[in-house]
């Protein structure tokens, strides 16, 4: 694996200083009944309190299964969905109650890379209207946009000569590109990146996270990456967040995660993945979990894992579980650890190794 050089942090917090802070944040979506008078009758809470820091210069990655929470809380970060409970602290501001013009001046500090390449593109804009877009809401000068947004696509690996031609000219990893392009255009400090790869190709996604990794070599971003992928995950990621149903379970830095996790929905997480050695493959514990994943409208009582957990006891189903440091740097939001051998013990890689990419995809 090929060996990372110290990013340099953009202005603002300095390496290793916290970035980002989040505290007892909350996005509930009211349940709404009646046409003429709509009253709430319930809520979905999609994110349910959880709280965290990024520090400048680092990648955390948010896992999880489908549906707990992990897109939302993306979106909600960058105030593209106003929190319902919480602070939201970026750069020593709370921007968690500003208004959108007041986070206007922000955005270009604070941007997000979506998850479908196809729909974050508007077809009907040219690719350097798109690109351009964020210095024309910030304000700057037209006569020098053009050659920045050719710069920026050069830099993402694809033509300057791509400037006047439409999303559907391009390939799923080449519309990925763009959005990075137009995400890094305004040299932000942080980037929410919201399953950028799990739309593309293997072979596309290596290259795809080798470009993000160069990219915060070179300006010394900061990285919010949400992903279904534990071993792109793996790759990518300096600390990892394991969000269940709204909740944050497990938080540390990746190797002791992999290496020994304590949470019993990591271990069954971590035995899902493939290993790519069939003598290994056949004698690994298998840890499958039982039922479906709880509606969040209606969420269990005590720990919300308790309903599939394999080691849940009557306290688990009355007392919800705190997020605490149960050890130095490694958070937990269990009453019973899961103290055994590591699941996986050989190293997770994704099938094309991301040192070796395959040559960019050709141009449109």
């Amino acid at each position: 694996m090929t060996t990372q050089t110290q990013p340099v942090p953009a202005s603002g917090a300095a390496q290793g200083e916290v970035l980002l802070r989040v505290q007892g944040l909350k996005k509930h979506f009211p349940i709404t009944q009646g046409i003429l008078f709509r009253r709430q009758i319930g809520a979905v809470k999609a994110v349910d309190g959880i709280s965290f820091d990024v520090r400048a210069g680092e990648t955390l990655g948010v896992v999880g299964e489908s549906g707990c929470g992990k897109s939302t809380a993306g979106r909600t970060i960058t105030r593209l969905l106003d929190p319902t409970e919480g602070t939201i602290e970026f750069d020593g501001r709370d921007i968690s109650t500003l208004s959108q013009s007041q986070m206007r001046p922000l955005r270009s500090k604070l941007q997000m890379i979506f998850q479908d390449p196809y729909s974050s593109l508007n077809p009907r804009h040219t690719i350097g209207t798109i690109v351009a877009e964020p210095f024309h809401v910030q304000g700057k000068d037209d006569r020098d946009v053009k050659a920045e947004v050719q710069g920026l696509l050069e830099r993402v690996g694809l033509n300057p000569e791509h400037y006047n031609r439409y999303p559907y000219e391009f390939s799923g990893g080449q519309r990925q590109r763009i959005g990075i392009a137009r995400a890094i255009a305004l040299r932000p400090q942080l980037i929410v990146c919201d399953e950028p790869v799990s739309a593309l190709d293997v072979s596309i996604q290596a290259q795809v996270i080798n470009l993000l990794e160069d990219l915060q070599a070179e300006f010394g971003l900061t990285y919010v990456f949400i992903a279904h992928d534990l071993s792109v995950v793996r790759h990518i990621a300096d600390r990892v967040a394991v969000m269940y149903l709204g909740k944050i379970m497990e938080l540390t830095d990746r190797d002791r995660l992999y290496a020994a996790p304590l949470h019993p929905y990591t271990h069954a997480l971590l035995s899902a993945v493939p290993i790519p050695d069939p003598d290994v493959e056949a004698h690994r514990e298998r840890i499958l979990l039982q039922g479906d994943l709880p509606s969040p409208s209606n969420p269990p009582a005590g720990c919300v894992f308790s309903t599939r957990c394999f080691k849940a006891e009557d306290r688990c189903h009355v007392e919800v579980p705190q997020l605490r440091e149960i050890e130095p740097d490694h958070l937990l939001a269990c009453h019973f650890p899961e103290r055994r051998a590591t699941v996986i013990s050989d190293p997770i890689e994704t099938p094309l190794t991301m040192d070796s990419a395959p040559p960019a995809e050709p141009s449109a």
